[in-house]
């Protein structure tokens, strides 16, 4: 089956070009640009016109928690991995703090069954460290998991691995990428401790930022990134959430070409840190709840600035949804995390709109940089051999979110009521057509993402 998607604005690799790109089963044929008189396009059994559209590969989110197993109530991967695939996300690494938590080479291997048979979208899963399952690191398959997830200062059950000499262990013995979360439990300890003296037990949220502040984060950051250069630990480090802790990575490019190296230490922003600032708690409450919080103006305009001057490498959405019910109460009792993955790539879009970068970045963060970051095989360019994962936007179309647009099993979103300027139109996951002007097929076409490393 060949598909011919032609007039099509591409934006691929830095480059801004209108052209015509033919799909052949799962792979990308062959791109053509419009003023090219040398190469034939090909017969095809289908033609779309995309003139005024854009062409942009599948987006890559590197950090999504789908909730299967255990917590389906508020979300799983079938009705997640539809939500991505309308906000054209065309592959997703889920996080272990499920139940059973993803913390044996048994659970791993039962998440990559449930998503083959369930996931509309490509997949992999973080295997979770822990003070005790060190041994398995080394037992991980390079070419099968996109990573480690360690939680350094999250109460997630035992995967809190806060004594230094565990975290070296850690450090030293994974041959994946660690991907961490920062925050220093003692900080958060204290702070919750006074703040309860002072407020109650269960403090309003709009306490949330002093309670999880910049010195908790700071300070596991810095851990992490001092323990990554001492063992040569590659560290990805999650949804950074301030102007100080940029201050540990380099302005560096994530991929060198001239000696073909990975940058050792990386960071992700998350789209609530972007869009959001405390100032919004008044409005919005427990949610925007989320662990690391949402902080002051100041820490998101630099982490704006850090998209454009190498100190973000990629844009994650930490995609965690809860029941409305789950969201009640305060810094406490309120659940933590909101559902995002469907309307990441057009809450970027609107930041490129607002000139914080421009639209080729936000195709390098959301989708080149994953793939180069995580070494994925065959995804995340168009390129002619790759697989066919591609996302067609509709430009200058303003809708407003509504609550019955959500795909998500939690049903609701903090941008409820938000205007977007454009809007995803088709998505293509390995060719196939998962999401077509608001139909989703729910065929199951995802696959499992392999490596090369």
């Amino acid at each position: 089956m060949r598909t011919r998607i032609q007039n099509a604005t591409i934006v691929n690799e830095g480059k801004r070009f209108v052209g015509t790109v033919t799909l052949e089963d799962d792979k990308i044929l062959s791109i053509v640009p419009s003023d090219d008189t040398i190469h034939t396009l090909p017969p095809t059994d289908r033609v779309i016109d995309a003139e005024g559209l854009y062409l942009i590969p599948g987006v890559i989110d590197d950090h999504v928690h789908f909730r299967e197993p255990g917590l389906t109530h508020k979300a799983d991967i079938a009705t997640e991995s539809r939500a991505a695939a309308a906000g054209g996300v065309t592959s997703y690494m889920d996080m272990p703090n499920v139940v059973p938590q993803t913390t044996t080479l048994e659970a791993l291997d039962d998440k990559f069954r449930l998503a083959a048979e369930k996931s509309l979208v490509n997949y992999s899963f973080f295997f979770g460290a822990t003070h005790t399952n060190t041994d398995m690191l080394e037992q991980l398959d390079p070419h099968k998991v996109c990573g480690v997830k360690l939680f350094m200062g999250s109460s997630t059950g035992n995967m809190l691995v806060d004594r230094e000499d565990a975290l070296r262990a850690i450090f030293s013995r994974s041959p994946l990428l660690i991907m961490t979360h920062c925050e220093d439990s003692s900080i958060i300890s204290a702070n919750l401790k006074s703040f309860r003296e002072r407020y109650g037990d269960d403090p309003d949220v709009k306490y949330h930022p002093a309670i999880r502040n910049e010195e908790a984060c700071f300070r596991s950051t810095e851990l992490a990134v001092k323990l990554a250069r001492e063992t040569g630990a590659r560290l990805h480090v999650a949804h950074v959430s301030t102007a100080r802790e940029l201050s540990l990575f380099r302005r560096d490019p994530l991929w060198d070409e001239t000696t073909g190296r990975m940058k050792p230490v990386t960071a992700e922003a998350c789209i609530a840190h972007l869009f959001y600032t405390d100032a919004d708690y008044a409005r919005l409450g427990t949610r925007i709840k989320c662990n690391p919080a949402i902080k002051s103006g100041a820490d998101r305009a630099a982490l704006r600035q850090a998209l454009t001057d190498g100190r973000i490498d990629v844009i994650g959405t930490d995609h965690a949804p809860h029941l409305p019910v789950e969201k009640e109460g305060g810094c406490v009792k309120a659940a933590s995390g909101m559902p995002m993955v469907q309307f990441s790539l057009v809450s970027m879009l609107r930041l490129s709109d607002e000139g914080v970068l421009p639209l080729e970045r936000v195709v390098d963060l959301m989708c080149h940089a994953p793939a180069r970051l995580f070494q994925i095989k065959g995804r995340g360019f168009l390129r002619e051999g790759a697989q066919a994962d591609l996302v067609l936007l509709r430009p200058s179309s303003p809708w407003t979110l509504r609550r019955e647009d959500i795909l998500s099993r939690c049903g609701w979103s903090p941008l409820e009521g938000e205007t977007f300027n454009w809007s995803v139109e088709q998505t293509y996951c390995n060719g196939h057509l998962v999401y077509n002007h608001g139909h989703i097929d729910t065929d199951v076409c995802g696959r499992q993402l392999t490596f090369d490393r």
